[in-house]
């Protein structure tokens, strides 16, 4: 079963360990963070468990269809930070406790000073075939 672990900037049901950006972290915690993630990739490979990562940039802005022949619309330059997703993994386990189990683990990534930044991480399962739609 393949599932979603998406990493957002900011948010969650509650607040997670206060930490400014991580623009603002001095470079050997951003090093350490990184270093966790790609660990973390490697330890998943391993077991056979992992699907893909990637990394977001903060840039962005949400876009819609606005009518024919009229631009689309643009919230932005950017969204509101709360609303970013900052990257995710896709990983293939086989079971949704194994899916919480890694998000745990990946929630404990080290942030400024080397302590974990305890994020909030969203686990979403792929379907496995798509809704049929009732009559």
């Amino acid at each position: 079963m393949k599932y979603l672990l998406l990493k957002h900037y900011r948010g969650g049901p509650t607040p997670a360990v206060d930490h400014p950006p991580m623009d603002q972290w001095a470079p050997e915690d951003v090093d350490a963070h990184i270093r966790y993630m790609g660990e973390f990739a490697t330890r998943l490979e391993k077991a056979g468990e992992f699907v893909d990562m990637q990394a977001l940039a903060p840039e962005g802005a949400f876009v819609r269809h606005d009518g024919e022949g009229r631009p689309p619309v643009t919230d932005g330059p950017f969204a509101e930070t709360k609303d970013l997703i900052a990257g995710w993994y896709v990983i293939d386990v086989e079971s949704w406790d194994r899916a919480v189990e890694l998000a745990g683990e990946l929630s404990a990534a080290p942030g400024p000073g080397g302590r974990p930044i305890l994020e909030w991480l969203e686990v979403r399962p792929f379907y496995t075939e798509l809704p049929s739609v009732g009559e």
